[in-house]
């Protein structure tokens, strides 16, 4: 959390960067780090229903959300989130970084589709497109990474859970089956959300290399 919160925090483009937690623990954690940060609600199901409530006491042009659960995380995630949303007329954001061959079919990593302009068709744990002929299709991993415009979050939390969402447990498609578009830029820079042993394990493995050059 507090590694996410620095590399986030080096983005020169941010007017304020806060940790936001139902957890007293981590809240306690943060505060001895000397990191800013807001204790939430505990009902939120989502990062996203969490961001609205901290938009409803912090005003802001573009609220964006990196979660703490992804380590490797770095200032040009957000530069490229803050680059999507020069755009006033986009509401919602997010990204995308090609996928290594072996994620396609793997269900811990999430896949996206975009049309030619740049807006989300699908999210998916399925492997999307579906390379009927094998002709080698490309795959596109979504980072959890996202920017929204307060009017994105006020309509998120006022639509019920979608059956879409409910399916595939990925809350950003609660916006495309109500209508609204999320915008995916590409970043080179690929990251490793832990959910697993086994993420928590790539991760550290990663950092350590890092550290040795």
């Amino acid at each position: 959390m507090v590694r996410v919160y620095e590399s986030v925090k080096a983005c020169p483009a941010l007017d304020d960067v806060l940790i936001a937690t139902d957890s007293a623990e981590i809240f306690e954690v943060c505060q001895r780090r000397g990191c800013k940060v807001q204790m939430t609600a505990s009902s939120h199901r989502s990062g996203t229903e969490r961001v609205h409530e901290i938009s409803n006491s912090i005003s802001a042009d573009v609220y964006i959300n990196v979660q703490g659960d992804e380590p490797l995380a770095r200032q040009e995630h957000v530069s490229a989130l803050i680059k999507l949303m020069s755009d006033e007329n986009v509401l919602a954001g997010t990204l995308k970084t090609p996928a290594r061959p072996e994620d396609a079919g793997n269900a811990n990593v999430v896949k996206v589709v975009a049309d030619i302009f740049g807006r989300a068709l699908y999210f998916s744990r399925a492997a999307i497109p579906h390379d009927r002929e094998g002709t080698g299709s490309a795959y596109f991993k979504h980072l959890g990474f996202y920017a929204y415009r307060k009017p994105a979050l006020d309509s998120f939390v006022s639509f019920p859970e979608s059956s879409l969402e409910r399916s595939e447990k990925l809350e950003q498609l609660r916006f495309l089956e109500n209508g609204i578009p999320i915008f995916v830029g590409e970043t080179p820079f690929d990251t490793v959300g832990v959910d697993t042993e086994e993420d928590l394990r790539r991760v550290e493995t990663i950092l350590r290399c890092e550290q040795s050059k």
